[in-house]
């Protein structure tokens, strides 16, 4: 493997994957003066798979970025709504509430921010590789190399550095535990505005809310054993596991489809991952990710990156030793979010089962202050 050269172009800091906590942070270290490049294997603007619902909590960090969310026409999201696979509805007040926006517009706009603050952003660019070495990183694509101070790993749920790393979590054996499958439309549908619901169903469950426009994002998570079972044909699937819950009969039945063909992402864990990787510093769903029915994730992964920005400013600045940066980085992650991932992996185990999901149902709607517990357990304050 070529070493660096002394022509090649230095940053402080390089991220690798352009997604919320990857885009928010270049941000804020731009504006503060630090020179940053982001690479993304996608080209902007694109969708993903994604609930596209975002917890109040995150309102005043992304307005605070510069976007105006406001002029974006989110929805505002201020009940839920969640129903076992024999029909049985849970109905709820959130009491901190959320928004809706789809990754497509919320994604870009972070782009424009970043360019606009001097962020190198270089899209449709694959890494193959990150080295540390004397105190620095090496950035590899292709045939061209990044140096930087300071390297982030931002590369979403799963990607080929984790695998050429061999991140435990990569390389486990599949099972119905840490093998999932995400879907994602985006729909018309005649629905309440300010809900966000969510139906269960054999090993999954579908969450449907509305975003900006008079759009609704519905994104489901199932078990690769359910696609495999109806020989890889996502109709299929919807029609012969998924609409046993009537409400998703009637969801399927009458929303207006506005993709030519499902978002799909497969190989989905939520086992436990490190923070930090040969002192490469993770962040978003690289660090960890909380099951989608607890509906945070966004706001984790724009959190995770103030987290991230804090300790490494204090190193730019040569305040703290790199050692110091990684150690801290990684107790502030996780004093923040590892008791959310856990009640997120609890709670998943619980709706995994449609006996039990109908149970549970049922024995929870005459007691609202438990539900509203455990929406706070998997949830945080603004920050």
């Amino acid at each position: 493997m070529n070493e660096p050269s002394q022509h090649m172009i230095s940053y402080d800091v390089a991220i690798t994957g352009g997604g919320l906590a990857g885009l928010s942070l270049s941000i804020q270290l731009a504006k503060k003066g630090y020179s940053v490049i982001l690479f993304e294997k996608e080209t902007y603007p694109f969708h993903k798979v994604c609930g596209e619902y975002i917890s109040m909590e995150s309102w005043d960090f992304i307005q605070g970025l510069g976007v105006d969310l406001d002029a974006l026409q989110v929805s505002h999201i201020s009940k839920l709504a969640i129903s076992a696979p024999n029909g049985e509805m849970l109905q709820h007040t959130l009491a901190l509430g959320g928004f809706g926006i789809s990754r497509y517009l919320l994604d870009n706009s972070l782009v424009q921010i970043a360019r606009k603050n001097g962020v190198t952003i270089k899209d449709n660019t694959k890494i193959t590789d990150i080295i540390f070495n004397n105190g620095s990183f090496t950035i590899y694509e292709g045939e061209n190399m990044y140096n930087a101070k300071v390297a982030f790993g931002s590369f979403g749920k799963r990607s080929n550095l984790d695998i050429k790393w061999q991140r435990p979590f990569a390389i486990a054996t599949k099972n119905n535990r840490n093998n999932y499958v995400g879907i994602k439309y985006h729909v018309t549908i005649d629905l309440p505005d300010d809900t966000i619901s969510l139906h269960n169903f054999q090993d999954g469950y579908c969450g449907i809310s509305k975003i900006e426009g008079n759009k609704y994002c519905l994104c489901y998570l199932t078990s690769a054993n359910n696609l495999k079972k109806n020989n890889g044909n996502i109709k299929a699937m919807e029609q012969t596991i998924l609409s046993k819950n009537p409400y998703l009969t009637n969801i399927f039945s009458t929303a207006n489809i506005l993709y030519d063909f499902p978002l799909t992402i497969s190989q989905i864990s939520f086992a436990k991952k490190s923070q930090v990787e040969d002192h490469i510093l993770m962040i978003g769903d690289a660090a960890g990710m909380i099951t989608p029915l607890c509906g945070n994730g966004m706001s984790m992964a724009l959190h995770g990156s103030k987290l991230a920005f804090e300790q490494v400013s204090s190193f730019l600045q040569g305040s703290i030793t790199r050692e110091l940066m990684e150690k801290e980085y990684s107790a502030q992650w996780n004093g923040h979010f590892g008791k959310r991932l856990k009640m997120g992996r609890m709670i998943q185990h619980l709706f995994g089962n449609k006996t039990i999901t109908n149970i549970f149902i049922v024995v929870m709607k005459p007691f609202p202050k438990l539900v509203d517990l455990l929406v706070r357990q998997t949830h945080g304050e603004p920050f």
